[in-house]
C-alpha cells in the first residue's frame, strides 16, 4: 500500500512523507529478542562446501560475505577455489547482508526499542561479495547455475571467470540459468556474486513503504536458493500442467447482483490435463530423447520420443486429444480450507537418451477452477469450483530481513486459518517456493502482486518515490513477470495476480505483463490493480482501495461508502494494533512504555516511518473518549484489547452480512495487515511472536463457521453460515443487560434455518435500549447465543454497546480515515463489579511433538456481573507466553453460573523456569494462575 493525497474522485494512500521515511530513516530491525520468537537465522558459523551428485541438483549451502570495500583482491582471485576468507562473515543459503551480520553478533538486535538506529547505513553503500564453494565428482555432465532472488543486482563469477554482469542479473524476481559446463572442474569449484546495493526507488526489487522501519541494508543480498544442476545432453524446462475443470458458469456472473442464499455444491465435474515442457538439446549433435510424463495418484504414464537438432529447443505437449487418459471423469479437486480437501497431484517428467536418464523434474499441482466476474455493481466476485467465495483476507508481511523459516511460516498460515481467514495478499515480497507449498497443503488462498509507490510504479504513480523506467527496466519487469508466472502457476492456492497496486501499469507495461502471463499459461484471473481503475486491456479491476488505515469506530464498517462493507476492498483496517503486555515489554524500553500510554501525540518508532502514521493520536483519543482515560500501562493495554476486539469483529461481520445484500453486496476484504515483519504497533492481527490479543480474537469470533452476530447500523441480529451445508433447528437467544447486570431485554427464537456457503438469516431486530432506572451511564451489554437442534451451543457472542452513537464526518474524510466528531460512551464498563472465575486444566501429550491443554472455565460469582473478555494464556514458570498456541476460543465473556471448555493446541516442549501454567485474566477478573494436570 502507499500513501498518497486523495484526488477528486478516488482515494489512494501514502503521501510524499514516505520519501523522508525511506531516505532519512533507512534503519533496520533484525534478530528476534526471545527464544519464543520465530527461529529465523542467517545461517551456520562456517560455510560448508556443497556437493553436487551426478545427475542431481543441490543448492549452495551458504556463503562467506564481505564488503567489497574491504577486499582489495580482483574478482578473478576472489572467485577462485582456495581463496582465503578469514575475517569474512558467514551467511546462510538465503540471506541479506544485515541478516548475516545480526546472526554473527556484528550488529545488535534491531527489533528492540530503537537499537536499529545504532546500525550504520554507510556499511551498505557499496557492493558486497558473496562467495561459495561446490564440489563435482567429475565433469561428465553439463553443469548450470539456476537462481533468482538477487537484491538488487550482481556480477557473477565462476572459477575466476565472469559469467554474467549486473546489467544482466538485475531485479529480485528475474530468474537466471547460466551454463558453466566449460568452466567447472572435478573437485572444488567457486561461485562468487558481487551484490550491488538496493534502493527500491531505483530498482525493481522490494521496499517496505510505511509498514515498518526499513532496514539499513535495504535487504541487499541473495534471498532465494542458488541451485547447481548436473544434467545429460537433453534437459527439461518450464514443465507445468494446464488444468481445465468443466464446471457450470459461476453464480453471480455478469448480471447477478448477489449470490443466492444457498448455492448447492456442484456435482463432480470432469477435468482435462495438458502437460507441457520445453525439451532442449544441449549437445552439438542431433539427439533423440524419450520423455516420460507420470501423474501421481492417477496411474497415468505417457511417453513420446523427441528428435532434436543440435542446440534445438522444442515445446512438448501431452494433450487430451492424443492422450485420452488425460481426461479425468472424477478428479480429486483442490479446495480452500473449510470448503473441502486440499487434494494434490504430482507431475514427474523424465528425459532419457539411449536408455540413460538425462534430466528429470517433479512438482505438485492441483485441479480447481477459479473465476472472478464482475457483479452488477462492478465488484470482483470470486468463485472456486463453481461455489461462491467471500474473500476474508489479510495482508502478509515477510520477515523484515527476509529470513526464511518454514516452521514459522506454517505457524502463521495455521494462525490465519484458525482466525477464519482464507486469503493472504502479498503486495510485492513474494515469498519462496516453500511458502506456496504450505499454502497448497493447508488451503490458504494467495493474491500475489507487484508493490506500490516505488520503482514498480515509477511510470504511473505521480506522488510515489519510484524513478521512471528505462529500456533495461522494461526488460527486467517483463522477465520478472515471466519468472513469477512460471513459478506460481501450478500452485492451486494462487487466486489471481495483481499486476498493479495503487496504480495500474501503463498500457505498454500491461501488455508486456499480459503477454508474459499468457505465454506461461497463467490459469487464474489477472487483476489490473488493487485500486478502482479500468485499463484498456484488462478492463475494470473490480476492486477498490478506500482504506481506512487509521482508527474508525465499529459502526463505520456497516456504511456502504468509503471502506464500508460493499464490493471488494483490497486494503482496509482501523490502523493501530497494540499487542499484548507480554509483547510490549519485549519490544519497548521502560521509558518507551511510559510514553506509549501517557503521550498520544508522541512519535512511536515501532508504529511507522510515515509522518501520517507515526503516532497513536487518533487511536488513543478514541480509546480515552469511549473507554475513559488510561490510568496505567496495563489499563491502557486492557482498553486497547477491548477496542481492537470490537472493531476487527465488526469489520469482518459487516462484510459477511452484506455479502448477501441484493444491491452492492460485499465480495471481499483484505485486512491491512495480518502480521508484521518486525515488532510493531501497526497493522497486525498477530504480533511478531504470534501472541494473540483482541484484534486476533475479534477476527476469529467474526469468522466462525456458524456464527451469530449483531449489526451496529440497524440493530438486527443475524446468523451467518459459512459451511457448505445448510443448518436447521437452530435456536437463537438475545439478551441485553446494563452494567449492574440487570436484564433489559431477552428474546429467544427457535426453529431457525440458514443456507450454506455464506448464507445469512435475520433473527430479530433489537429495540433501542434505555438504561435501567438509576444508572447514569449509557453502556450496556448484549449476549447472543446460538444452539443447534441438540441443544449444544455452537456460537456465543458478547457486545459492549452504547446508547450514544459514534458520529462520523464523511465530508471531512481523507484517504486514510474518516473523522469521528462524537464518540459512543463505554465508560460504564469501568464500573463493572469484579467477577470470580475458577478453572481446572489438563494437558494431554499426543504422539509426536503436539500437546493439548483443556481448560474448563466457570464464572462462580453470586451476582449478575459477567466476567468480560476473559483471556487465557499458556505461560512458562517465569510467566512468559508459550507460543505459538491455537485456542478453540478465547477472550470469552461468561455470566454467573456459565462455564466453557476451551482447548489449546501447542508444541510439547519443556517450558523455561518450571512447569506449564495457565494464566487467567480479564477486564474485571483478577489475574490468577493454575497448573494443569497431565496425562
Amino acid at each position: 500500500m502507499s500513501e498518497l493525497p486523495r484526488p477528486a474522485q478516488t482515494r489512494r494512500r501514502r503521501v510524499a512523507a514516505v520519501t523522508l521515511a525511506l531516505l532519512g530513516l533507512l534503519i533496520a530491525p533484525a534478530a528476534l529478542p526471545s527464544a519464543a520468537a520465530p527461529r529465523l537465522t542467517a545461517g551456520p558459523r562456517s560455510v560448508p562446501t556443497t556437493i553436487v551428485p551426478p545427475g542431481g541438483t543441490a543448492s549452495l549451502a551458504g556463503y562467506a560475505i564481505r564488503s567489497a570495500a574491504e577486499v582489495s583482491d580482483p574478482a578473478a582471485a576472489v572467485s577462485t577455489p582456495g581463496y582465503a576468507t578469514a575475517g569474512w562473515h558467514r551467511a546462510g543459503p538465503r540471506s541479506t547482508v544485515l541478516a548475516a551480520l545480526v546472526a554473527d553478533g556484528t550488529h545488535p538486535d534491531p527489533f528492540y526499542s530503537t537499537d536499529q538506529q545504532r546500525i550504520p547505513r554507510g556499511d551498505f553503500a557499496g557492493p558486497w561479495w558473496y562467495r561459495s564453494d561446490f564440489t563435482l565428482p567429475d565433469t561428465s555432465e553439463r553443469t548450470s547455475l539456476d537462481f533468482s532472488g538477487v537484491v538488487s543486482a550482481a556480477d557473477v563469477y565462476v572459477n575466476g571467470r565472469q559469467v554474467a554482469s549486473a546489467a544482466e542479473v538485475a531485479g529480485m524476481y528475474t530468474r537466471h540459468e547460466l551454463d558453466i559446463t566449460g568452466l567447472v572442474r572435478a573437485g572444488a569449484n567457486t561461485v562468487a556474486f558481487r551484490i550491488r546495493p538496493n534502493d527500491p526507488r531505483k530498482h525493481l526489487t522490494l521496499g517496505w513503504l510505511d509498514w515498518l522501519q526499513p532496514p539499513p541494508d535495504a535487504n541487499m543480498g541473495i534471498v532465494r536458493d542458488v541451485l547447481v544442476h548436473r544434467r545429460g545432453s537433453v534437459s527439461l524446462h518450464d514443465a507445468h500442467v494446464v488444468t481445465s475443470l468443466h464446471v457450470p458458469s459461476p453464480v453471480g456472473a455478469a448480471t447477478a447482483s448477489s449470490p443466492p442464499a444457498h448455492a448447492p455444491t456442484p456435482t463432480p465435474a470432469p477435468a482435462e490435463l495438458t502437460v507441457k515442457a520445453r525439451v532442449r538439446n544441449d549437445s552439438s549433435n542431433a539427439t533423440t530423447a524419450t520423455v516420460t510424463a507420470a501423474i501421481g495418484r492417477t496411474g497415468i504414464v505417457l511417453r513420446e520420443d523427441v528428435t532434436l537438432r543440435a542446440r534445438e529447443t522444442r515445446t512438448l505437449v501431452f494433450a487430451p486429444d492424443r492422450h485420452p487418459r488425460l481426461r479425468l471423469a472424477r478428479p480429486a479437486l483442490w479446495w480452500p480450507a473449510g470448503m473441502g480437501p486440499q487434494n494434490l497431484y504430482e507431475l514427474r517428467l523424465t528425459a532419457t537418451v539411449a536408455g540413460r536418464r538425462s534430466d528429470s523434474v517433479r512438482h505438485s499441482f492441483g485441479i480447481r477452477d477459479v473465476r472472478a466476474p464482475l457483479d452488477s455493481a462492478g465488484a470482483r466476485r470470486y468463485t472456486i469450483n463453481g461455489r461462491p467465495l467471500l474473500i476474508r483476507g489479510a495482508g502478509w508481511s515477510a520477515d523484515q530481513l527476509l529470513r526464511w523459516d518454514t516452521t514459522a511460516a506454517e505457524d502463521r498460515i495455521k494462525a490465519a486459518l484458525d482466525a477464519g481467514l482464507n486469503t493472504f495478499r502479498l503486495e510485492g515480497h513474494i515469498e519462496p517456493d516453500e511458502f506456496f507449498d504450505l499454502a497448497d497443503r493447508h488451503g490458504m488462498l494467495m493474491l500475489p502482486g507487484w508493490e506500490c509507490c516505488d520503482k514498480w510504479e515509477g511510470q504511473v504513480n505521480p506522488t510515489g518515490t519510484g524513478e521512471k523506467w528505462n529500456a533495461a527496466d522494461r526488460l527486467t519487469a517483463r522477465a520478472s513477470m515471466a519468472a513469477e508466472a512460471a513459478r506460481l502457476r501450478d500452485h492451486p492456492s494462487i487466486l489471481s495476480f495483481l499486476i498493479g497496486s495503487d496504480f495500474a501499469p501503463d498500457a505498454r507495461t500491461e501488455r508486456d505483463y499480459l503477454d508474459a502471463l499468457r505465454a506461461a499459461d497463467w490459469p487464474t484471473p489477472v487483476i489490473p490493480a488493487a485500486s478502482a481503475v479500468t485499463t484498456a486491456l484488462s478492463g475494470p479491476s473490480g476492486m477498490r482501495m478506500t482504506g481506512p488505515y487509521d482508527w474508525v469506530p465499529p459502526s463505520y464498517w456497516y456504511d456502504k461508502r468509503e471502506g464500508g462493507a460493499t464490493g471488494f476492498n483490497s486494503e482496509t483496517s482501523a490502523g493501530p494494533s497494540i499487542p499484548t503486555l507480554d509483547t510490549l515489554r519485549r519490544t519497548l524500553s521502560p521509558a518507551e512504555l511510559e510514553t506509549l500510554w501517557k503521550s498520544p501525540a508522541a512519535p512511536q518508532y515501532h508504529r511507522s516511518p510515515s509522518r501520517t502514521f507515526n503516532t497513536l493520536k487518533l487511536f488513543d483519543e478514541a480509546l480515552a473518549q469511549r473507554y475513559g482515560a488510561p490510568r496505567s500501562l496495563s489499563d491502557y493495554v486492557a482498553k486497547a484489547q477491548l477496542g481492537q476486539y470490537e472493531n476487527v469483529r465488526a469489520q469482518f461481520e459487516a462484510y459477511a452480512r452484506n455479502a448477501t445484500d441484493p444491491t452492492a453486496p460485499s465480495t471481499g476484504l483484505i485486512y491491512w495487515m495480518f502480521n508484521s515483519g518486525w515488532t510493531s504497533l501497526h497493522w497486525q492481527l498477530v504480533d511478531r511472536y504470534l501472541d494473540q490479543g483482541g484484534a486476533y480474537y475479534g477476527a476469529k469470533k467474526a469468522n466462525e463457521p456458524l456464527h451469530i452476530q449483531y449489526s451496529y447500523d440497524d440493530r438486527t441480529v443475524a446468523v451467518v453460515n459459512r459451511r457448505a451445508a445448510g443448518a436447521s433447528g437452530l435456536t437463537a437467544r438475545v439478551s441485553l443487560f446494563d452494567t449492574a447486570g440487570s436484564s433489559l431485554y431477552d428474546r429467544t427464537v427457535r426453529g431457525l434455518r440458514v443456507g450454506g456457503d455464506g448464507a445469512t438469516t435475520t433473527v430479530v431486530t433489537v429495540p433501542a435500549v434505555v438504561p435501567a432506572s438509576g444508572r447514569p451511564d449509557s453502556t450496556y451489554l448484549a449476549r447472543l447465543t446460538l444452539t443447534d437442534s441438540a441443544g449444544r451451543e455452537v456460537s456465543r457472542n458478547v457486545y459492549w454497546l452504547s446508547t450514544r452513537p459514534d458520529v462520523l464526518d464523511y465530508d471531512a474524510g481523507d484517504w486514510w480515515h474518516t473523522p469521528t466528531t462524537s464518540y459512543g460512551d463505554l465508560t460504564g464498563l469501568n464500573s463493572l463489579a469484579a467477577a470470580t472465575v475458577t478453572a481446572t486444566a489438563r494437558t494431554t501429550r499426543h504422539a509426536g511433538s503436539v500437546s493439548t491443554t483443556t481448560v474448563t472455565l466457570r464464572n462462580t460469582g453470586r451476582g449478575n456481573t459477567p466476567a468480560l473478555l476473559t483471556d487465557l494464556h499458556l505461560v512458562d514458570g517465569r510467566g512468559a507466553p508459550v507460543l505459538p498456541v491455537r485456542w478453540s476460543d478465547n477472550q470469552i465473556s461468561l455470566w454467573p453460573g456459565e462455564s466453557a471448555v476451551l482447548t489449546a493446541e501447542h508444541r510439547t516442549t519443556g517450558p523455561a523456569g518450571g512447569a506449564l501454567r495457565v494464566r487467567i485474566s480479564g477486564w474485571n477478573t483478577p489475574t490468577t494462575h493454575i497448573t494443569p494436570s497431565s496425562r
